[in-house]
This record gives C-alpha cells, sequence and structure tokens, in this order.
C-alpha cells in the first residue's frame, strides 16, 4: 500500500469518525430538547461550520433533527408557561374566595332584609 493510499484510508476514517461525532451530538441535543444549532453545534463538537453545511450525511441528519424540533417548546417560554400557570391558580383561589365572601354577604344581606320588614310589619302594627 503506497503513502497515497495510507492517507486516503486514514482521511476516510477521519471523515467517518468526525460524523459519526457530528450525528451523535445532533440526536444527543435532540433527546436533551435543546434548539439544534449551527454555532452550538459547532462549539459542541469542535467542528467547523463548513463541515456542518457541506458534508451531505450532516446536512441530512440536521434537516431531520430540525423537523424533530419543529414544535420544540423553547426552555424559556416554558419557564415562563410555569410561572403564568402558576399565578392563574393563584387567581383561581381568589376568585373561590371572593364567590364565598359574595353568599355570606347575600345572606346576611337576605337576613336583615327580613329584620327591617318584620320591623315595618310591627311598626305599622303600633299605628
Amino acid at each position: 500500500m503506497s503513502k497515497y493510499d495510507k492517507m486516503v484510508a486514514l482521511n476516510a476514517e477521519r471523515s467517518k469518525e468526525k460524523i459519526e461525532k457530528a450525528k451523535k451530538t445532533i440526536w444527543d441535543m435532540v433527546d436533551k430538547e435543546e434548539k439544534v444549532t449551527i454555532p452550538k453545534l459547532m462549539q459542541k463538537t469542535g467542528l467547523s461550520r463548513g463541515f456542518f453545511y457541506k458534508n451531505n450525511v450532516i446536512r441530512g441528519e440536521l434537516d431531520r433533527a430540525l423537523e424533530c424540533q419543529v414544535g420544540m417548546i423553547d426552555p424559556r417560554r416554558s419557564i415562563i408557561n410555569h410561572a403564568m400557570d402558576q399565578q392563574i391558580l393563584r387567581l383561581q383561589k381568589q376568585i373561590a374566595e371572593q364567590k364565598q365572601k359574595i353568599e355570606s354577604l347575600e345572606k346576611e344581606n337576605a337576613r336583615l332584609k327580613r329584620a327591617i320588614d318584620q320591623k315595618s310589619v310591627n311598626f305599622l302594627k303600633n299605628l
């Protein structure tokens, strides 16, 4: 085997390793529900931007990963949604308390009206 053949084989092996590393990183990000972006992949793998754009195998993996993440929720959005859910629960509790207060006030109002009617009847009897 000539030096050239050895070099070609070595380059092919390195290329396969890079592709596997990139694939693994892409799908790890999908599994962890991280948004897959080229800059994040560059940072995590140490591979160049051009590698992700020019390599057809990796480009296909990126496209599939992005399709999987179409409905993915941004982590910040989930935090905001959780906070909003907590606020809704607090407000629902306040509404329930206010409804109870309204009921008790309506009962008291009805009792006081009966008392006034009773006094009016007694007053008329005394005339």
